[in-house]
């Protein structure tokens, strides 16, 4: 026979405090401290270097567009072109969007082929602060292009609390 656990019916926001207080408060305040909410250039910085290693990275082909000043992070409409013939000797494998100021900085990747005919990319994103957005295209040789683009987010997306 199962055991059958009871809920209440409604469960407030003084019902979870009270657990939070029963069970322990600071392990909720650990989990969001500011060393999780806000990101460093350094996470950036490394989640560039996982997706590169070593090669060096090319500036130009790449094509980043969002606009310069943003009302509220939430939907930030981003798009990436790179320049490729997209044949089947030279094409774009990648693009890696990395935002220097999220708490987890790489947004999205994007595999094509030579049979996706163009490498253009229009999506939407959320973006926690001002900050630089990078898009780092990998190139069917091996080859890496980057472009950036800065952007100044009013009301901040990723970091709310509520």
């Amino acid at each position: 026979m199962k055991k059958q656990i009871n809920f209440p019916l409604k469960m407030h926001r003084r019902y979870w405090l009270q657990r939070f207080q029963k069970f322990g408060l600071f392990t909720l305040g650990a989990w969001l401290s500011p060393s999780f909410i806000f990101a460093k250039k350094e996470d950036a910085d490394e989640a560039i270097q996982k997706i590169t290693g070593n090669a060096k990275i090319q500036d130009g082909r790449v094509t980043l567009t969002i606009p310069p000043l943003i009302e509220n992070g939430n939907l930030v409409v981003l798009k990436v072109s790179v320049e490729s013939p997209m044949t089947a000797n030279d094409y774009v494998k990648a693009i890696h969007v990395i935002a220097e100021g999220n708490p987890l900085p790489n947004i999205f990747t994007a595999y094509l082929t030579p049979r996706s005919g163009t490498a253009n990319i229009t999506t939407r994103v959320r973006l926690a602060d001002s900050q630089r957005v990078w898009g780092i295209a990998q190139m069917s040789n091996g080859s890496f292009w980057q472009g950036s683009a800065e952007t100044l987010v009013t009301l901040s997306a990723c970091a709310e609390m509520v």
